[in-house]
């Protein structure tokens, strides 16, 4: 399924929904999958405020969501009658139709939403979106200063410079981390990279791929050098994984999730130390690009396709709910949230300051996530050492090539 129209106008102007008095709510069964971070416990707890009366109110919070979210939503009845989206996510659902329009729903029970949040595919509203988030660079600032570095870095060659500093002067010998787990979270470290070249993913208006080329060479060979400095087991690091080495004070200088930034500089679990001395700022940019090597993401509702309309009306009631003006204040450090009295603050600096650099969104193309797997589960023989770069890209340009034919992406 091509899509021929996505409008995502303006949602990094932090704008949106207004508090709401109470769920009103009559009946009716709701069933949440999501991704599991603060911002979106916080969501899914207001949510669960409209339990009773009738109203059972459930939620699976899992960084395994985005395994099981297409079996669960393919069952008839749906497992869960929403699912908390992303610019990938929704694309993956769309595709097999297991998330429904949300026209009827918005125009019911929507009135406080600002129309920068109404995610539109086609003329018709999929998603609800009520935080941006993109990954970006966490300093240590006073390891910087022992290591005799003035600036924090805003280039990925003045962070591999800094790392060099680091070792060299005994500080730390493994003092970069980004999130290169094998599988999704490679494949994303790859994606950011690349994108800050500003060449495209893929040939213009077709699904066929285009990273099998110099910018992809570039683009594996920087992060090779990244993770030269990063712990041997660079392979297993996902955001969880990161989060606790960087708190652990093992780190110095790592690519994370603008929505660790709140628990990272809170202090909590951090040896004494390392919160204080945390930075917050823009992605990076490399190799002369002209824009930040990240992309920015968006998270939103959505609701399953395969419920009943009581459980789908339920459903958004509730988390409309999870995501009012009285949520944000109660959490508003937790994300950068595009709801009506968010304040910014030090933890949304770097989602703020890589958006106003000009990070692109993340692709929201059919054959997208096709191509991530690819990256994710051929590229780490690179990065071991075990083949060349122009091997990983023709290995990831196969992989995809016969997925997305598979897929009906391709003939």
């Amino acid at each position: 399924m091509f899509l021929k129209t996505i409008t995502f106008a303006g949602a990094f102007a932090l704008l949106g929904s207004s508090a709401i008095a109470d769920c009103g709510i009559s009946g009716g069964n709701v069933s949440i999958l999501s991704n599991d971070f603060p911002a979106i416990q916080a969501v899914t707890a207001e949510a669960a405020k409209c339990a009773g009366n009738g109203v059972k109110v459930e939620a699976n919070l899992t960084k395994d969501h985005k395994d099981i979210m297409v079996a669960a939503l393919t069952a008839n009845p749906s497992q869960y009658s929403s699912v908390i989206v992303s610019n990938s996510t929704l694309v993956t659902l769309m595709n097999d139709g297991l998330v429904r329009s949300l026209d009827d729903l918005v125009a019911e029970h929507g009135a406080g939403l600002n129309k920068s949040q109404l995610i539109t595919v086609n003329g018709k509203v999929m998603a609800v979106a009520f935080m941006a988030n993109a990954q970006h660079l966490f300093t240590r600032t006073d390891m910087l200063d022992k290591a005799g570095v003035s600036n924090i870095p805003g280039t990925y060659e003045e962070v591999i410079a800094a790392a060099e500093a680091i070792r060299s002067a005994g500080l730390m010998e493994y003092p970069v981390a980004l999130n290169t787990k094998a599988g999704w979270n490679l494949g994303e470290e790859f994606v950011n990279m690349y994108m800050g070249t500003g060449a495209d993913l893929f040939k213009a208006g077709t699904a066929e791929v285009s990273v099998n080329n110099d910018h992809g060479v570039a683009t594996l060979n920087m992060l090779k050098s990244l993770v030269a400095y990063s712990n041997p087991d660079f392979l297993t690091y996902d955001s969880n994984a990161t989060q606790a080495e960087w708190e652990a004070g093992n780190l110095a200088l790592a690519t994370m999730w603008g929505s660790r930034g709140s628990a990272v500089l809170d202090g909590e679990g951090s040896v004494d130390g390392v919160s204080s001395n945390t930075t917050l700022s823009a992605a990076p940019k490399w190799g002369n690009g002209a824009r930040p090597a990240s992309t920015l993401w968006w998270d939103g509702i959505g609701i399953s396709t395969n419920v009943s309309d009581e459980d789908a009306e339920a459903t958004f009631i509730a988390l409309m709910n999870g995501i009012s003006s009285d949520m944000v204040k109660a959490n508003n450090d937790a994300a950068v949230w595009l709801v009506e009295g968010y304040k910014p603050s030090p933890a949304s600096a770097g989602v703020s300051e890589t958006a106003a650099n000009g990070a692109a969104p993340y692709p929201m193309l059919p054959f997208m996530g096709t191509l991530h797997g690819a990256l994710g589960g051929e590229i780490s023989d690179f990065l071991q050492g075990a083949e060349s770069a122009e091997q990983a890209l023709a290995d990831v340009e196969a992989a995809y090539t016969t997925a997305a034919k598979e897929k009906g992406f391709l003939k």
